[in-house]
């Protein structure tokens, strides 16, 4: 993983908060994201599938539903890089994080 290529896949909001999303909450179900981001399933599955393919996450079929989680082979470098981000700007994710919490009051989906 080159740092170009790294912060490409970081380049669009829907990705960003997706990653850093999953890296505050260690897995997700695509599911969780739709809640969180307000968005589509499509889109929120195009998105997961770009970063899929960037090498930045894993996922895993559980029924008809799928769980992202940060890919364990992403350089040192980079984990830090998103640990350090999601860290420092909870403001950003604030609205995702109260709906992904609503969510889970209400809605079993996975």
């Amino acid at each position: 993983m080159t740092p170009i290529a790294f912060y490409k896949c970081l380049s669009e909001d829907t990705r960003l908060k997706c990653l850093l999303l999953i890296t505050l909450k260690g897995e997700l179900c695509v599911c969780d994201l739709i809640s969180a981001l307000q968005l589509s399933q499509p889109k929120v599955s195009r998105h997961l599938a770009e970063l899929r393919k960037c090498g930045i996450l894993s996922d895993q079929r559980r029924g008809k539903w799928v769980f992202y989680k940060i890919n364990h082979a992403l350089p040192r470098w980079a984990l830090e890089v998103l640990t350090l981000t999601t860290k420092d700007n909870h403001i950003y994710l604030n609205d995702c994080l109260h709906n992904l919490d609503t969510a889970k009051l209400t809605d079993n989906c996975c």
